[in-house]
């Protein structure tokens, strides 16, 4: 079961999802340290949204439906928004800022990301509570997931360090693709 619950942990956490595509998006335009500064927003609101499904699972159970729709008229306006925001970024040169590579925006990106807040909603009914609702084996849990979702997001930092040139090159179709990967990821709410 252990084995199942990391495996499900890790595929989720590096397949593409808003959090991933702004990380690469980020290295491409400006580079790595300002993604790095992104990531460390963004791991920071991962644990937070871990933090508050382990303490709050029972209320967002029974709230659930109620709650959603809001998760989901956010999600989709913000994802929105970052497919916009990356489709018209231009190359720029190192002097210019990049509007959304900042701590408070991972933090926030995470906050409202519907794969973000659906996950953490899930994992413990369905891992963790059923088996053991210790405070240590939350405590546990939320750091062990923490730390996956961290590894995650470095491997894309990675890879957008490796292709950055190439990435930067076809900067206008890169940004396409990144852009329609978020709007799909903005409809896949919503199904």
């Amino acid at each position: 079961m252990i084995w199942t619950f990391l495996i499900y942990c890790f595929i989720v956490t590096v397949t593409p999802g808003p959090t991933n595509i702004i990380i690469l998006s980020t290295v491409q335009n400006v580079g790595v340290r300002p993604a790095m500064v992104f990531t460390y927003g963004s791991i920071c609101g991962f644990g937070i949204l871990l933090m508050s499904s382990a303490m709050l699972n029972v209320f967002f159970a029974q709230t659930v439906p109620h709650v959603m729709i809001y998760i989901q008229v956010i999600g989709t306006m913000y994802l929105l928004y970052l497919a916009y925001q990356v489709y018209n970024m231009s190359v720029p040169d190192q002097t210019q800022s990049h509007p959304i590579s900042s701590f408070g925006q991972g933090v926030l990106l995470q906050i409202v990301n519907p794969k973000a807040v659906l996950f953490t909603l899930t994992l413990f009914p369905s891992f963790v509570l059923p088996y053991n609702d210790s405070i240590f084996i939350l405590s546990v849990t939320v750091i062990t997931v923490t730390l996956i979702g961290f590894i995650s997001f470095l491997i894309w930092v990675s890879f957008g360090a490796v292709f950055k040139e190439l990435l930067r090159k076809y900067h206008r179709i890169t940004n396409l693709m990144m852009a329609i990967f978020l709007m799909y990821a903005a409809t896949m709410i919503w199904f």
